[in-house]
C-alpha cells in the first residue's frame, strides 16, 4: 500500500475516533477478512478493432480479496466505522473473444454506518451497513497489438457500499465475521438521446454505467 493510501486510512481512523466523545466507554472492533469478489466492468460506446477481433467492454477478473475494518460503537446497536478492501485481479477486454490486458488492482475506501441487531451481549449478531467513499482502480501496463507498450492510468471514482452478515463473539476478545457486500462505482454515462421540456428546454439524456463488486467475506474479529 502506498504512503498516500496509508495516510488516507490513518486520517479516516482519526476522524472516527474524534467523533466519539466518550472513548473510554466504547469497545472498538477491528476485523481482518478474506474472500472472493465477483466483479464486472463497463461496455464501450464504440467497439475497438484489434488483432482482427472486436472488443466492446472491459471487466476485472473475478478473484480473491482481503480487507480491514474498524467499527466504533455509538450505542448498543449503532456503530460508525471505516472499511478498506483490496482485490488483486486482471483486467480483461471482452467482445468477439477475451484477452487479458494486464494485472489490475482495485482498492476501496468507505466510511460506514452500521446497525447490529439483537442484544449487545448476544453471542451472534446479524448486521447491516451502508458506506460512502471511493474506489481506486490501479494503472495497467500492457502490450498493444502492434507490440508497442501501453498504459492505462490509475483513477478514482465515488462509490457506495452495502453489506450484511453476522458477527460471532467468543468468551474472550476474539470472534468472527462473515457476510456479503455490494460496491457499485459510477464510471461514465453514455448518451442515449435528447429530452425536451417546454420550460427547461432540451438536453442530452445519459445512461449511467457502474462497475460492480459483489463480495463474500469471512474473517477474524477483535473486540477490545
Amino acid at each position: 500500500m502506498s504512503k498516500s493510501k496509508i495516510s488516507v486510512l490513518a486520517a479516516a481512523i482519526v476522524v472516527l475516533l474524534g467523533a466519539v466523545p466518550a472513548w473510554a466507554q466504547v469497545r472498538p472492533e477491528v476485523s481482518v477478512t478474506v474472500g472472493w469478489t465477483f466483479a464486472d466492468g463497463v461496455s464501450a460506446t464504440d467497439p475497438i478493432l484489434a488483432g482482427g477481433q472486436l472488443y466492446d467492454r472491459v471487466d476485472p477478473k473475478d478473484s480473491f480479496n482481503w480487507g480491514l475494518g474498524l467499527g466504533i460503537p455509538v450505542n448498543d446497536n449503532v456503530e460508525l466505522g471505516f472499511l478498506f478492501g483490496q482485490q488483486p485481479s486482471t483486467l480483461i477486454a471482452g467482445g468477439t473473444t477475451e484477452k487479458e490486458i494486464g494485472d489490475f488492482t482495485t482498492n476501496t475506501y468507505h466510511g460506514y454506518f452500521g446497525y447490529n441487531f439483537g442484544e449487545a451481549d448476544a453471542k451472534v449478531r446479524p448486521y447491516f451497513l451502508f458506506g460512502l467513499g471511493a474506489t481506486n482502480y490501479g494503472g495497467v501496463d500492457f502490450t498493444r497489438s502492434n507490440g508497442q507498450p501501453g498504459t492505462i492510468a490509475s483513477f478514482t471514482q465515488f462509490s457506495t457500499t452495502w453489506g450484511a452478515g453476522v458477527k460471532g463473539y467468543g468468551a474472550g476478545h476474539v470472534g468472527y465475521r462473515a457476510g456479503a457486500s455490494w460496491t457499485p462505482t459510477y464510471i461514465k454515462s453514455d448518451s442515449v438521446g435528447w429530452w425536451c421540456d417546454p420550460y427547461w428546454g432540451c438536453y442530452v439524456v445519459g445512461d449511467p454505467q457502474y462497475a460492480n463488486q459483489f463480495s463474500l467475506n469471512g474473517g477474524v474479529l477483535f473486540k477490545f
